[in-house]
């Protein structure tokens, strides 16, 4: 992204693009809070790295406002910037998945895409499966240990709690290590849906994919009495940091 990261101005433009990454979208001051710089060196950061697209700013959701006066503006990546992170074999896989899609067809796509996500949330299932406290709570632990989950896979994934319209969790996605592979194919972020829908014991809602062109992959959770009673996750733990993203179809 700019200069090389072996110097202390590479390091911390390096620190401020993974922040960026892993908070999907945060302010100016909470970047300087974060890495204890100063208002004038965390400037200096965004506008080099919104002069060069890899980043860009927007104002504040209503629920994001904290107190009073003028909202502070929020800072995200683009998609050429997150493009910058973690895609250097996006042209092998993609070649790859071509040639199981001509020798096993479209089953075995949607077989090795459904195969990865159930590997990746593989011991969050288990525990699900042993839920038997309050199905609210076990929703939404289980909602928390997805994105953990997804977060050891490479996704720096949260979640957030969500009130008004239909209250839920929402597990954020950040960044997607497959993004440029699931352009083609959206197998991939199918499977992601069914398993978490699957491991949560409820339905779920995708409301919007880097790969179709969001700033995060975003999975809505409904936390209704009827859901509720329906689900079978399980832990308790509480949903963790705020975030939210647009809502796209």
């Amino acid at each position: 992204m700019a200069g090389g990261h072996d110097s202390p101005e590479g390091r911390t433009r390096h620190a401020v693009v993974r922040l960026l990454m892993e908070s999907g979208s945060i302010t100016a001051g909470e970047i300087g809070a974060r890495l204890g710089l100063s208002a004038a060196g965390v400037r200096r950061h965004l506008d080099a790295l919104i002069e060069m697209g890899d980043a860009e700013a927007h104002a504040p959701a209503s629920w994001q406002q904290v107190g009073r006066g003028r909202p502070a503006k929020r800072f995200q990546l683009t998609a050429a910037g997150r493009g910058k992170l973690g895609h250097r074999y996006d042209d092998l896989a993609v070649a790859a998945m071509r040639q199981l899609r001509e020798i096993g067809g479209e089953d075995a796509v949607v077989a090795f895409a459904r195969q990865r996500i159930d590997t990746i949330l593989s011991e969050v299932a288990a525990v699900a499966a042993r839920g038997d406290s309050d199905p609210e709570e076990d929703l939404e632990a289980t909602a928390e240990r997805i994105a953990a989950a997804l977060t050891e896979a490479g996704y720096a994934a949260s979640t957030a709690r969500v009130e008004g319209g239909v209250p839920g969790v929402q597990i954020l996605q950040h960044h997607c290590p497959v993004a440029n592979v699931a352009k083609e194919f959206p197998e991939l972020c199918r499977a992601e849906r069914q398993a978490m829908a699957e491991v949560l014991g409820t339905h779920v809602q995708r409301l919007a994919t880097i790969a179709d062109g969001g700033y995060v992959c975003t999975t809505h959770v409904p936390l209704t009495n009827r859901t509720a009673k329906s689900v079978r996750a399980g832990t308790t733990t509480k949903a963790g940091k705020a975030g939210a993203a647009e809502k796209q179809h």
